[in-house]
């Protein structure tokens, strides 16, 4: 396998546009939406084939709304939201999906703004891991550098995204899975405001809902044009309206910063270098930028990990009844199981971390009483390569490498809060760093507002440069 970086980008009509440069060119009639989606379609066809970031494709018409704002930008729907005459495979061998006899209801909000479904990209098992790697099959490939990880869950939305396919792509967070994939791919991931876009129905099914619907993009702009014509179709009333943001705010802000997590593993020499270069940038764009302690401690690690596999647990023995009739839990992969026994054996304990769970919105309340941003890391360590993180790892030392990576994402999807990744570094591999902002909740327009500034400042390296 080649250790090329591997894009799409050609002299095509896709060029190297963003969504909304493309949606302009459709607007204007100088080129048709059927002319992008056929583009998109012999890009996926080029480079796929070694990335493995689609798991099915869809031929269909495209939407009939002219008016929408993104109407014939070409995207992919994760493999865990339905959408109508797809099957919802979930990433797992657990059982073979029938064809979906109608769009899940955020594929209808997605679908809204205009954008063409060309297929379905791949995620983990039930997205639980976060590195797009299989038991038995190949695993999506980093198109920065193919024998590395395109991170998790929607690591197949972002391999495509970062490789030029698309240049918009849905996902959905419950502990980074947005940032994540985003950080490793050099593009740009905002997990929304819990209940800011409709929930999917793993999310409505949650004790505590860690899941957040959004996109996976190569500019900001297009992340913003995408939450505005999404709230044109729905918009929660409990939450401040995100609208159109157009560009960096005028104001100085207080930005906290948190360098290393609470696991007590110390974030990297490399991916640290490049928090203080991103701090460096912000004092002198005028913020004022400060460390602040992490608003939990250890207890929150163990927590959330219970929590984590509870959901594993849920999968496991609820499988056959609110997934798929045909669903066989011996054909989950070892991790999935795992996860679920490590569950069963705390199980007594679940009343009281829900509790704990519950309140961490108030500690991060607290926090950003004094700090309009956070800043830290997305990652503790730089991207590993394909196979660390792969499900046939014994249990334990899987567990124990997952929650060395994934220290400061998890955190959000409890709180409720927006967070978004943003490419700030290069590591000495040639692959993206990410940086995460969050935001007090409901408070999106904020972190558009700073990436906007960000991409300005100090704009992101390009695959195809």
């Amino acid at each position: 396998m080649s250790t090329q970086r591997l894009h799409a980008f050609t002299d095509d009509v896709l060029a190297d546009h963003d969504a909304v440069a493309i949606a302009d060119l459709v607007r204007r009639g100088a080129v048709s939406a059927a002319e992008v989606a056929a583009a998109a379609r012999a890009r996926a066809a080029r480079v796929d084939p070694t990335l493995r970031a689609v798991v099915i494709e869809k031929n269909g018409s495209v939407p009939g709304d002219t008016d929408a704002p993104l109407f014939g930008v070409p995207t992919y729907v994760k493999d865990n939201t339905d959408v109508r005459g797809l099957p919802t495979n979930h990433g797992t061998a657990a059982f073979v999906a029938r064809p979906c006899a109608k769009d899940g209801p955020y594929t209808k909000q997605l679908l809204s703004t205009g954008m063409t479904v060309l297929g379905k990209s791949r995620l983990p098992e039930f997205g639980l891991n976060a590195s797009t790697e299989f038991a038995a099959a190949e695993p999506t490939r980093n198109p920065w550098h193919t024998d590395y990880s395109p991170g998790a869950s929607s690591g197949g939305a972002a391999a495509l995204v970062a490789a030029g396919v698309v240049p918009i792509a849905h996902g959905n967070d419950g502990g980074g899975s947005i940032r994540i994939p985003a950080a490793c791919c050099g593009i740009v991931g905002l997990k929304p405001s819990r209940g800011r876009h409709i929930d999917g129905p793993q999310a409505r099914s949650m004790p505590i809902n860690l899941v957040s619907e959004g996109v996976l993009t190569r500019s900001v702009r297009d992340t913003a044009t995408y939450f505005a014509a999404a709230e044109r179709y729905w918009r929660n009333p409990k939450l401040p309206p995100v609208g159109l943001v157009e560009g960096p705010a005028r104001r100085r802000l207080r930005i906290g910063v948190i360098a290393d997590s609470v696991t007590g593993t110390e974030t990297c020499p490399q991916t640290r270098a490049v928090l203080d270069d991103t701090i460096a940038v912000l004092e002198k764009m005028g913020h004022e930028v400060r460390p602040v302690p992490p608003p939990v401690g250890r207890r929150f690690v163990d927590d959330f990990t219970i929590y984590w596999g509870l959901l594993a647990f849920l999968v496991a023995v609820g499988g056959k009844f609110a997934i798929d009739p045909r669903f066989r839990a011996g054909g989950l992969d070892e991790f999935t199981r795992g996860l679920a026994g490590l569950y069963r054996k705390s199980m007594v304990r679940t009343p009281a971390i829900l509790y704990r769970l519950s309140q961490v919105r108030r500690a991060y309340s607290e926090m950003s009483r004094d700090n309009e941003l956070i800043l830290s890391p997305v990652l503790v360590h730089t991207t590993p390569r394909l196979g660390y993180l792969n499900p046939t790892v014994p249990f334990d030392e899987l567990f124990e490498r997952l929650i060395s990576w994934v220290a400061f994402t998890p955190f959000n999807n409890v709180a409720g809060t927006p967070a978004i990744s943003l490419p700030m570094g290069i590591s000495t591999e040639g692959l993206p760093i990410g940086m995460q902002f969050s935001a007090a909740y409901g408070d999106e327009r904020t972190l558009l507002e700073i990436a906007f500034a960000l991409e300005a400042e100090r704009p992101w390296r390009r695959i195809q440069d």
